[in-house]
């Protein structure tokens, strides 16, 4: 079975899988440009390799561990030397693109406000057909279904994205903790969370659609799919309190001036506008981690919120890595520049609470499915 320790457990070493990336593999004059596979890949191919079978399959191409070669799976002439390498967990540098911002839409740099849940969460519990009672940190007899269902939408993802194989092996990893219970499961979904795949990009660039009244079919044709996962991700067992105020995190980002100037304008009102975060975001608790990536330094600073700490649960320990929750509201405190560093920083206070009026009007609307197990999250 496809294990998936913690990084305590890891111990110190890590096995890595390359492939030679050069526009010439088999050139003996150029310096060979070593490429990693994905996580998923690489768990793909350790555990075939492992097990001692001859090849590693995936859907364009496969592993040949005797002639350690990637061979297209579409022309056999189509070759890439491979190496497995044994590096330091120290050593991995820290994932620019999962830790810097881009927005999709350049017009909508942040999300609006839908209530102090993410309309895709809502959307989900709905296609579920489950109560206020009924999601999964609460009820233990619904979680076999919603784990079952999370497994088939990661599945038919990598499938539509030509990752089958990969869907499969994520698939397998979660069912493997079905019947250990919530918090098990949830551990589990954390750590498939942090790996490089298709699964958290696919997911956040899905919900960051929300809003968008081009895109609205496109994200809720997600729902299906990619739904139940978020769901067991989002449906924290252990985060039954907000995150300990003051807590500051970082996110790097790459912003246009006039997504700057946006933000400006935003911290130069009296009544600041509040914004959201429709989407997981994924942030640091060390600047050093976040500050290379970007030209935009975001500063955030918890003022009633909920995020989770993943580094004990996460591949990658050492990025120490703060995942901010669907739905989480901010107002831009202040935007500075650097000029050392040459970096805007654009100061964020986060907050999981909203004007009586909109927290009136988002209650009466999904107070049906959600209230009781929102109302103990404010």
């Amino acid at each position: 079975m496809a294990a998936a320790p913690s990084h305590s457990t890891e111990g110190s070493t890590r096995i890595k899988w390359e492939w030679n990336a050069n526009v010439n593999p088999f050139s003996k004059s150029q310096p060979v440009q070593w490429k990693p596979y994905s996580d998923v890949e690489n768990l793909i191919i350790e555990e075939a390799f492992s097990a001692g079978k001859i090849y590693a399959m995936f859907d364009d191409y496969h592993i040949d561990f005797k002639h350690k070669m990637q061979i297209s799976n579409h022309d056999k002439n189509k070759q890439r030397p491979v190496q497995q390498k044994i590096c330091n967990i120290n050593d991995v540098n820290v994932r620019e693109e999962r830790f810097t911002f881009t927005p999709i839409d350049p017009k909508r740099p942040f999300g609006g406000l839908y209530g102090w849940i993410s309309p895709f969460v809502k959307e989900v519990a709905k296609h579920l057909n489950i109560t206020k009672d009924q999601l999964p940190s609460k009820d233990q007899t619904m979680v076999l279904m919603i784990v079952e269902k999370a497994a088939a939408g990661i599945i038919e993802e990598g499938k539509l994205l030509g990752k089958k194989f990969e869907g499969e092996q994520l698939a397998k990893m979660l069912l493997e903790k079905k019947d250990a219970g919530i918090k098990e499961i949830w551990k589990r979904c954390a750590y498939l969370y942090s790996l490089e795949s298709y699964l958290y990009k696919k997911l956040n660039e899905t919900m960051r659609l929300i809003g968008s009244k081009e895109h609205e079919q496109e994200w809720r044709s997600k729902i299906p799919t990619l739904g139940p996962f978020c769901l067991l991700l989002w449906d924290n067992p252990f985060n039954d309190k907000t995150t300990k105020r003051g807590t500051v995190i970082y996110r790097g980002a790459k912003l246009t001036d006039d997504l700057i100037l946006a933000f400006k304008y935003d911290c130069s009102k009296e009544d600041k506008p509040l914004r959201s975060f429709q989407s997981f975001t994924s942030c640091s608790r060390n600047r050093a981690k976040a500050e290379p990536f970007g030209n935009v330094l975001f500063i955030m600073t918890v003022k009633h919120a909920f995020s989770v700490d993943l580094k004990q649960f996460s591949k990658y320990p050492n990025e120490e890595e703060e995942l901010i929750l669907p739905g989480v509201c901010f107002t831009v405190d202040r935007v500075e520049f650097d000029k050392k560093k040459k970096k805007h920083l654009i100061y964020l206070n986060l907050v999981q609470q909203f004007r009586c009026k909109l927290i009136f009007i988002s209650f009466i609307m999904f107070s049906i499915v959600f209230s009781s197990h929102f109302l103990v999250r404010l």
